[in-house]
């Protein structure tokens, strides 16, 4: 059998073991192979990781399941209070026979793909991007806010001045920032960074400006950037849905890494975050710019 094994996502190497050259389906794992892309019947094996957000695991697990061939094995897990109590209902409407176990508060769940399956094309559907009135814009669920406007990306907004020159929005999201930024006609260049391929896909419709530059990245790390004049971002505060404030610190500290001396970065936090203490030790200047709703508004000058 030429069919490959895959892995969705870190599933606990102590729950289930990843198959050797495994290829990575995550959207959150740059450079990993898009679900949507496989062929039918191309997987002999697959683990997941199932993601928390019900429309997001249905629809993960229906693309998984297509691309198995029959009698090849499937093993989901995913935390208790994250959706792992759902996985054997929704494995078994899809026609699955399932074995669950439990174990470090996780819900485990085998399968072996059965010939006939069900109920693929709905959760393939429901899960799939669109425009989305709510938030006028392209998206997908999964993506940050994906389905209401962010109240602190709108705080920001409001706070925003014309910008100029190059920049970039560290983990764009949707690209409702850099849609505000490129109205500037003095912003010569902006790039848009994001882990999630989905929030990349939907950006690209969404910020139709040739002086936009997309790139599927971990915005701590890559792509390669300098001397740049401005940064705008939210960056995120949470690792697999528990709170870690280091993530936004890191995204500080490479906007200072890819800042002109001069250059300014705009921030918006979650009021109880900590991040005036790295700001302080980076920037030149820090300015506050705005406070409500639960959030903060910072301008910093390297």
């Amino acid at each position: 059998m030429n069919n490959k094994p895959a892995v969705y996502g870190a599933p606990l190497a102590a729950l289930a073991r990843t198959p050797p050259g495994a290829i990575q389906l995550s959207p959150l794992c740059p450079g990993g192979q898009a679900l949507e892309e496989l062929e039918s019947a191309s997987l002999s094996e697959a683990i997941i990781a199932a993601p928390p957000g019900a429309s997001e695991r249905r629809y993960v697990i229906a693309h998984v399941l297509r691309a198995l061939a029959p009698g090849g094995s499937l093993t989901a897990l995913a935390p208790k209070a994250r959706g792992g109590t759902r996985l054997r209902k929704e494995l078994e409407a899809f026609g699955c026979a399932v074995a669950e176990t439990s174990r470090r508060h996780q819900r485990i769940c085998r399968v072996a793909r059965p010939d006939a399956l069900s109920n693929l094309e709905a959760a393939m559907s429901a899960g799939a991007p669109r425009y989305a009135e709510a938030v006028a814009l392209w998206t997908q669920p999964g993506v940050f806010s994906w389905d209401r406007p962010d109240p602190g990306t709108g705080q920001l907004l409001a706070a925003l001045p014309p910008l100029s020159g190059r920049g970039v929005d560290l983990g764009c999201g949707l690209g409702v920032l850099a849609r505000a930024v490129l109205s500037s006609q003095a912003v010569t260049s902006m790039a848009l960074i994001d882990i999630d391929s989905r929030a990349i896909a939907a950006a690209r419709r969404n910020v139709e400006d040739p002086r936009a530059v997309f790139h599927w990245a971990d915005a701590r790390t890559a792509p390669d950037l300098s001397d740049l004049d401005f940064v705008v971002m939210n960056p995120p505060f949470h690792d697999e849905g528990f709170e870690d404030r280091d993530l936004g610190r890191n995204f500080i500290r490479r906007a200072h890494e890819v800042l002109r001396p001069g250059g300014v970065l705009w921030l918006v936090a979650n009021r109880h975050l900590p991040y005036e203490a790295v700001l302080m030790e980076l920037f030149t200047t820090v300015t506050p710019k705005g406070e409500g709703a639960g959030y903060k508004v910072f301008e910093a000058r390297r």
